[in-house]
């Protein structure tokens, strides 16, 4: 899957990274692969043979979350029978990876950098202090500089996840990925499927918004309608003429336009259930709602997409 010298570099980057004990920051759009980049730093870091923990910051209300960070003792809340350890304990002497990290409230940004900085923790409820040693590895697709910079995040907290930043780039910064990627996914169905040279070309060509998970998404759209174990470019009618690449189009488009358009998409798609749409695009609900909020109020209504079902296309 990795073919490009991009990715060549960020995995040697990721080796090296490993084998220190730092917190990592890894950063990139949503889709890009920050999740298989944080399993790669724990595979070859020296705590490979311990536990690996993962967590969706922006899935749980505070509350919630708190319980699952750090534990609760039985009887600490309405619902809680039994003894729970929090996740910092299930990842003690391995490493704890927080995804969507710049989604976390004020009041757990605060506990967090607390625990992050070595000060035992008490359970929900409890009575005897916790210590742990656990590597905290944090992925975000938000830009937390400019969170920072707004009040949304503390910047304390920023500093001590950052001691060492991997980006991880977009799938239109390393193209040489994207039929690599697209063929590993559809052997994952079909060990007799394969592309046509002509849905190879339209593959390298679109811009892939939604990234790696765009790309699982489609090829699997793309076997659901296939007759035959050859895949063409029929096929991959998922793909938006919007984001296919053309020497005209090619310097004009915007993160932001494409994403905006990802987003709306995975509306039309899901009828505009909003948590199907996250759930598509790998987003939190309200990751979703934030983006929705952004484009204003009638953004939803005006996109292309609303036209399309409006004609029916």
């Amino acid at each position: 899957m990795i073919v490009s010298p991009t990715m060549r570099r960020l995995m040697e980057l990721v080796e090296r990274v490993a084998r220190t004990s730092a917190a990592v920051l890894i950063t990139g759009e949503t889709g890009s692969g920050k999740e298989i980049v944080a399993r790669a730093i724990h595979h070859f870091s020296l705590r490979s043979s311990k536990s690996w923990v993962d967590v969706n910051c922006g899935a749980l209300p505070d509350q919630l979350m708190e319980s699952e960070l750090f534990g609760h003792e039985k009887g600490a809340f309405s619902g809680a029978d039994t003894v729970k350890p929090g996740l910092f304990e299930l990842a003690n002497h391995g490493t704890l990876f927080l995804d969507e990290v710049g989604e976390l409230e004020p009041r757990m940004q605060v506990k967090l950098l607390r625990v992050l900085d070595g000060v035992p923790y008490y359970r929900v409820g409890g009575q005897k202090k916790i210590e742990v040693d656990t590597r905290v590895l944090a992925a975000t697709n938000r830009n937390l500089e400019e969170a920072v910079s707004q009040g949304h995040f503390r910047g304390d907290l920023y500093h001590r996840l950052n001691q060492c930043q991997v980006r991880v780039p977009p799938l239109r910064e390393r193209r040489e990925d994207i039929v690599p990627l697209a063929e590993h996914f559809l052997k994952l169905h079909s060990e007799q499927a394969f592309f046509s040279e002509e849905a190879k070309e339209l593959l390298r060509r679109s811009d892939w918004p939604g990234n790696a998970r765009e790309v699982r998404n489609v090829v699997t759209t793309a076997l659901i309608h296939s007759r035959g174990y050859e895949i063409g470019t029929g096929e991959l009618g998922a793909l938006h003429p919007a984001r296919i690449k053309s020497p005209r189009a090619a310097t004009g488009l915007r993160l932001d336009g494409l994403e905006r358009d990802a987003i709306f998409e995975a509306l039309h798609k899901t009828g505009g259930h909003h948590q199907e749409a996250a759930r598509l695009l790998g987003i939190s609900r309200r990751t979703l709602s934030r983006k929705l909020k952004l484009y204003g109020p009638n953004a939803e209504s005006e996109s292309k997409y609303a036209y399309e079902t409006v004609s029916g296309g």
